[in-house]
């Protein structure tokens, strides 16, 4: 008998399979098997928070098939992903089979390769109690507040929204920093460069700092203008040259986070690009003759900790790369973070005779971009540090002070590896950025005292800056600064924010709805201490507690729900618990009153708060629109062409004002088999499938599916003979319906029907 191995996804299970004799067979699950019900809380609060897991309706014949297999196994052995959410699945797993085949053992490995995979299979274990109590909390706590909250903003607000323990915070900070951004008063300021010369090349631009000593703020043109006329009667002397030497220490390996915000920094992949790259480079692909191999390890992960194995191949291959003083004394050990759960290693490469170079032949673009991130970054983060001269020249002209910075690169280190690199440009030309004036300039040797020639002087307007709204990025980073959420969390939770359209996307940063804006007024309203950042935030230190067997977690659903349960009490006690639509500013352009959002039959629009006088509506889902040349012939508006439910049509620009649609029944100069004195029109259902009727309709009711073709019929006086499929053959069958003449397509039809 075989030994049954089942890991969560068949890219995992293939490369697993090449490292597994014959006595093993590998099954993927793709993914969880069970959950809690969808059309119900699935949750007995009253005793103790018993769950009641179903399978998933797609899984159902891969479980019938896993536990075929594992009836007929020796021993099942749980390969799911070494986190909280491997774990579950593995308990889901134990929990199906126990019956079928008690024989059940846990293996973890944090690296697909052939090393990783026997020493995990030599040493077994049983299932983590406690990360599987701390999953189970989470999962129970989010159906909670998303099955019990969700409901009551239905009756408040409208159908199809949702509150989520995580999300709902999420949505929180991107409205509180687009209402930072509205109410934002820029200040102007101004600017004031001088470009000087010394006696040895090259110029310089120096900026005015000081007046008398003290830090100088020119806030209007007349005050900028009157000093750059006092200066160009002064002379600019070079009163003091500062010289120190600093280091340039290497940032740590990646963690989850720091890898999806430089995914998105650098090649502007959202969270859920990056995690399924990631996930497989993580899984395996195919390397040439090396087949296939897991190239990264486990990439879910807050932690920066690296194994001695990992650090020895670094070390070796630095050292054959790189001359000596590139190579530590030791090797870095970085620190982690408070609130780390240190379960699994730092983001790494698995195989250090593969580097990125090697590789590219065999990834996709997006695989290499990442792959590369990845290596770049580990090595780096075990190399010798850069060795930076910055120098200082502090100018004195008059009363005013100016300062020039200039730095030089006495050693690169581990700069040395990004020397060829053109990612910043990229990460500018993406992000838009102007170029930094304050970043270091190449300064000339000069000497203290040294009177400088001024070249040019410049003043230029400025004003100061709102926040800028957040990115997939920096949102990733603001939650995890916060303590808010877990790396897995994150892709999901921004998933669900625009599917609820609760914010939109543009230029990859994120703007909240109006919806969003209010449903988060609500839920701050009344839910004040589930909304909390501070909370949110403790929530994953209880649940590392729960895990490290420190916290019962009965007793933490137990209160949490009291909370929850104390404020949905309140909040339904509301007046006016069935709003008309959430209110919105703006105004009606049919009758001028106020608009509201509402949820339809097709989604959300905005519609006129006079109705049912007013019938004004708007829909918020997304339609392509592409402007025509043609004009309306009822109001002369432009003629537009949209995507609706059917397919394209044409209609006019103004609706709802104008309310005119293009008919798209086309002539086909055909005349009707019923010999009515109608014509053949194309057009198309209601389904948007395409059929051939009489223009004469209602009149006529002459309609065929079959394409119609200009013959006449040796057998009656009808002109038109109609396409059909007769087995593999086509036909032309007579369209009158009292003629039953039908003869073979001409050669070449059946060719025709297929590219058609």
């Amino acid at each position: 008998m075989k030994n049954l191995v089942l890991v969560e996804s068949p890219a995992k299970a293939k490369t697993i399979n090449r490292f597994l004799g014959s006595a093993y067979r590998v099954m993927a699950t793709m993914g969880h098997i069970r959950d809690l019900p969808k059309t119900k809380l699935g949750v007995e609060i009253e005793n103790n928070f018993k769950p009641h897991f179903t399978i998933i309706r797609e899984k159902q014949k891969i479980v019938k098939q896993i536990q075929k297999a594992a009836g007929e196994s020796q021993a099942v052995y749980l390969a799911a992903d070494p986190d909280r959410e491997g774990e579950a699945i593995c308990w889901h797993l134990a929990e199906l089979l126990k019956k079928t085949n008690p024989n059940i053992h846990r293996v973890l490995f944090h690296e697909v390769t052939k090393k990783a995979v026997n020493v995990a299979f030599k040493e077994v274990k049983s299932l983590d109690e406690g990360k599987i109590k701390a999953q189970l909390t989470r999962r129970i706590l989010d159906r909670l507040v998303g099955y019990l909250i969700s409901p009551l903003l239905w009756d408040k607000i409208g159908r199809r929204l949702s509150a989520g323990r995580v999300q709902s915070i999420a949505l929180r900070l991107i409205c509180e920093r687009e209402r930072e951004i509205q109410n934002f008063v820029p200040e102007e300021y101004w600017t004031i460069t001088a470009l000087l010369k010394a006696a040895q090349p090259p110029s310089f631009p120096a900026k005015l700092v000081k007046k008398r000593g003290k830090k100088i703020k020119v806030s209007s043109e007349q005050e900028a203008l009157k000093i750059t006329k006092e200066l160009e009667k002064l002379p600019f002397i070079l009163k003091k040259i500062k010289v120190r030497e600093k280091k340039r220490t290497p940032p740590p390996p990646y963690i989850t986070s720091t890898l999806q915000q430089d995914c998105f920094r650098y090649f502007r992949y959202p969270v859920k690009k990056t995690m399924a790259i990631a996930q497989r480079l993580y899984e395996g692909l195919e390397v040439g003759e090396r087949g296939r191999v897991g190239l990264i390890t486990y990439m879910r992960t807050d932690s920066v900790r690296v194994s001695p194995l990992a650090l020895a191949g670094a070390k070796k291959y630095i050292g054959e790369n790189f001359p000596p003083e590139y190579l530590p004394p030791k090797a870095r050990v970085y620190k982690n973070k408070k609130k780390v759960q240190d379960a699994h290693e730092a983001i790494r490469p698995t195989y250090f005779d593969l580097p990125p170079e090697k590789v590219k032949p065999y990834l996709k673009a997006e695989e290499y971009n990442v792959y590369r991130l990845i290596w770049r970054r580990f090595i780096a983060s075990q190399m010798s540090a850069a060795q930076i001269q910055e120098t200082v020249f502090e100018i004195e002209a008059g009363q005013y002070g100016f300062q020039a910075k200039g730095e030089v690169v006495k050693f690169d280190g581990f700069l040395a590896l990004f020397k060829s690199d053109a990612q910043e440009k990229i990460k500018s030309k993406q992000n838009g950025e102007k170029a930094n004036e304050d970043l270091p300039v190449n300064l000339p040797v000069a000497q203290e005292g040294e009177r400088l020639e001024l070249l040019e002087l410049k003043s230029k307007q400025n004003f100061t800056q709102p926040p800028p709204r957040f990115t997939e990025g920096t949102l990733v980073r603001e939650l995890e600064a916060r303590g808010i959420g877990r790396p897995s969390t994150y892709a999901p939770i921004i998933a669900t924010l625009q599917d609820r359209v609760y914010v939109i996307k543009e230029k990859g940063k994120f703007i909240p709805t109006e919806l969003g804006l209010y449903v988060t007024d609500f839920l701050i309203q009344n839910f004040p201490d589930l909304m909390d950042f501070q909370f949110t935030a403790r929530l994953e230190e209880e649940l590392d507690l729960i895990s490290e067997g420190e916290k019962k977690w009965i007793e933490y659903l137990r209160d949490y729900y009291q909370l929850l349960d104390r404020d949905l009490n309140q909040a339904r006690q509301q007046e006016g618990i069935k709003q008309k639509g959430i209110p919105l500013e703006e105004k009606c352009p049919v009758c001028g009153r106020s608009l509201v959002i509402k949820e339809g039959r097709f989604g959300r629009f905005k519609a006129c708060s006079g109705f049912p006088e007013c019938t004004f509506r708007e829909s918020l889902v997304k339609k392509e629109v592409k402007k025509l040349a043609e004009k309306c012939p009822e109001c002369g508006g432009e003629l537009v062409l949209r995507k609706g439910r059917y397919g394209r049509f044409v209609a006019c620009s103004n609706y709802p004002r104008c309310q005119f649609v293009k008919k798209e029944a086309q002539e086909t100069g055909l005349p009707c088999p019923l010999n009515c004195g109608g014509t053949l029109i194309k057009r198309k259902s209601r389904r948007g499938k395409i059929f051939y009727g009489c223009s004469r309709f209602p009149s006529c009711e002459f309609a065929t599916w079959d394409e119609p073709v200009l013959k006449q019929c040796p057998q009656c006086s009808s002109s038109v003979f109609l396409k059909k499929k007769k087995g593999k053959e086509l036909v032309l069958v007579c369209a009158n319906p009292k003629c039953d003449y039908e003869e073979e397509s001409p050669a070449g039809e059946e060719k025709d029907e297929k590219t058609d």
